[in-house]
């Protein structure tokens, strides 16, 4: 592996402005100048998680704001702006704008204080005093839009477009609360078939705010392709880095997964329109054809636990409810659904169930190409004895990223990242844009 792989990237800026009376100081102080120096900064991104985090953890020896230390001076409390920018040694640059969320001091005495800073975008914190109070009439993919319009976000927004309506009042609940609860009931336009399969992420990114269907991230092409073996020097031909540490898990809690439905569900469903209740058995094998799949097949059990079902839900069809339309038009579609039960619930369920089955976590060179969401291929050897670097295929092959984190020290950057996928069993390969 090639020191400059992990060498440490260029932090250019990483400044923080007061809140009164215009002052601000960078926190890349020299090593001789008086003030904070940066110790650590991290960075975080993840498919569960409404923004993007970093910690900066820095050193302050006082003397750099009206002869007090950054806490006092500034002074640091809170919501305070903080301008970062920082590029890996392949050009890459992330620019962000964040907001201090809170201010902890580590460790302190007569010379120095060492402080952490959580940050967050700032649009998390305006989710606090926003409330959606209008109708939401359409499809669900238009609401996201809107209700990330509501929070005067200038951000590049990656909104996948789902296939079903959903008319709703926003009842004062908070922008976040209503987006990931959305997430639940929206089925993919282009990548799932209505009946087989359900559910979305919203997620924030240095790029922009994203809502993507969970068979949207596994349709999408291979972003890299990555490669964990022993062998020294230069990366093997077709993958694009190679991987410092690597931990294999089959995430599969039987007794856990059977209790949620990953695999088996029974929907009971009401009309009392008419008085007529439906009882709907499916199973993951049924609807797989209508799904997107990482790996070659979902996970095969003992027949002898062989079940219809393993988790029942009950529901009162959604009709009548806040139909569009001037008073005639309402009534006559006060029959239809306006949250389609069968289509959506239990597959919405199984799915969010399934995609964390097969987990890898994986430690490479500093690589800010790289975002939640994004897809890779992940190869390793085949455990034997003869040590022919034969490719695991049953656990290599493509993986979603679901967490990320990019640590930089003053010596070196490292990316590490949590994959996951709904199945086993290598597809495609490392050199080809793989659509499952």
């Amino acid at each position: 592996m090639a020191l400059r792989q992990v060498e440490t990237s260029s932090i250019s800026k990483l400044e923080i402005l007061s809140n009164q009376g215009g002052k601000k100081i960078s926190l890349l102080g020299g090593t001789e100048a008086p003030g904070p120096r940066l110790s650590t900064l991290l960075y975080y991104e993840s498919i569960r998680q409404d923004t993007v985090k970093a910690e900066v953890i820095f050193d302050d020896t006082g003397g750099a704001v009206d002869d007090k230390s950054t806490i006092e001076g500034l002074p640091l409390i809170g919501t305070e702006q903080v301008n970062l920018t920082f590029e890996d040694n392949k050009e890459n640059k992330i620019k962000l704008q964040l907001y201090v969320n809170k201010v902890t001091p580590i460790t302190q005495d007569t010379r120095k204080i060492r402080v952490k800073l959580d940050l967050v975008s700032e649009e998390y914190i305006l989710n606090e005093e926003t409330r959606l109070n209008t109708r939401f009439d359409g499809r669900i993919s238009d609401h996201v839009t809107k209700i990330l319009k509501s929070l005067k976000t200038k951000k590049k927004l990656d909104i996948e477009s789902s296939s079903n309506n959903f008319n709703f009042i926003g009842n004062n609940r908070k922008p976040y609360y209503t987006l990931n609860w959305l997430s639940r009931s929206a089925i993919s336009e282009k990548d799932a078939q209505k009946g087989s399969s359900a559910g979305f992420f919203f997620f924030e990114t240095s790029d922009g705010f994203k809502f993507k269907s969970i068979d949207g991230l596994f349709a999408q092409e291979k972003k890299k392709s990555f490669i964990y073996n022993e062998t020294m020097g230069e990366v093997p031909s077709g993958y694009d880095g190679k991987i410092l540490s690597q931990q294999i898990d089959n995430n599969i809690n039987v007794q856990q997964k059977f209790q949620m439905g990953a695999y088996s569900t029974r929907l009971v469903v009401f009309d009392p329109f008419n008085c007529v209740y439906e009882v709907i058995n499916q199973s993951a094998d049924d609807t797989k054809s209508g799904a997107r799949l990482a790996g070659k097949d979902l996970p095969k059990f003992n027949s002898k636990f062989k079940s219809d079902f393993t988790r029942t839900t009950y529901m009162l069809t959604d009709k009548g409810t806040l139909p569009t339309g001037n008073s005639q038009q309402q009534v006559s579609k006060s029959t239809e659904q306006n949250f389609e039960t069968q289509q959506i619930l239990n597959q919405s369920i199984r799915r969010y169930n399934q995609i964390f089955s097969a987990v890898q976590t994986i430690t490479i060179p500093g690589d800010f190409s790289l975002h939640a969401g994004d897809a890779i291929f992940v190869d390793s050897p085949e455990l034997n004895p003869q040590k022919d670097d034969k490719i695991n295929r049953e656990y290599g092959g493509l993986y979603i990223i679901a967490d990320l984190c990019h640590y930089i020290s003053q010596k070196e950057t490292y990316t590490k990242l949590n994959l996951v996928r709904d199945s086993f069993g290598r597809k495609g390969n490392h050199t080809t844009n793989i659509q499952p």
